[in-house]
């Protein structure tokens, strides 16, 4: 189980707290929605839990133990904008390698079957991450988010920028993934609509969070 207990962050310590007193789990195979407008800690809440910030109060662990500090992170975290969460100086391969498979064109398992759920064509596997477009370069970092050493998932407005076919697509490969390999998922959205489409639960930030 993936658990924030009382979780508090602040950028600076003169700022108002983003989050204060904050507790959420998620459970293997759970499907949490977290809903709420901007300026109301989503993105702080998922860089926290995926260890890209260190909260100033509470604690975050998985299965009662804190989370890792190297190697491949159990908790792969989606930003809305793939552009800022690949090094442009890598080709697609290499990127795709942070998942823990050292050759995705000739690999098999679990990196070849989300290629091809997420119609990544393989010719842009040797290609920059400039040469493709917003939709596809999103499509590589869901698949790297995927590798086979991730239990939780973070959607952070993942799909808030793709058009309907795109959006469609990499949700539709995200559901069946972490179905079959029962993977925690959090997702984080101002539209309510998506996520009753695809979580079994919904937290609303606007009447839970607290505040310093």
């Amino acid at each position: 189980m993936l658990k924030g207990e009382n979780l508090g962050y602040r950028y600076g310590s003169k700022q108002r707290w983003i989050l204060r007193n904050y507790s959420l789990t998620l459970s293997p195979g759970q499907r949490l929605g977290l809903y709420g407008p901007s300026g109301y800690g989503k993105t702080t809440l998922a860089k926290l839990l995926a260890g890209y910030l260190t909260p100033m109060e509470g604690l975050i662990t998985i299965d009662g133990t804190p989370l890792p500090t190297q190697g491949y992170s159990p908790i792969q975290l989606i930003f809305q904008n793939p552009e800022l969460a690949v090094n442009p100086r890598w080709r697609i391969h290499q990127i795709l390698s942070e998942a823990g498979t050292p050759d995705p064109v000739r690999s098999g398992g679990d990196l070849s079957q989300h290629l091809q759920l997420l119609s990544i064509d393989p010719r842009w596997l040797n290609r920059w991450p400039h040469e493709l477009s917003g939709g596809e370069l999103q499509r590589i970092a869901v698949a790297r988010a995927l590798g086979s050493p991730t239990r939780y998932l973070i959607c952070d407005e993942m799909t808030a920028m793709l058009d309907a076919n795109t959006q469609a697509l990499i949700w539709q490969a995200v559901l069946t993934v972490t179905r079959q390999r029962h993977l925690g998922l959090l997702v984080i959205s101002h539209n309510y609509d998506l996520l009753e489409r695809v979580c079994d639960q919904i937290l609303d930030l606007t009447v839970s969070v607290n505040y310093g």
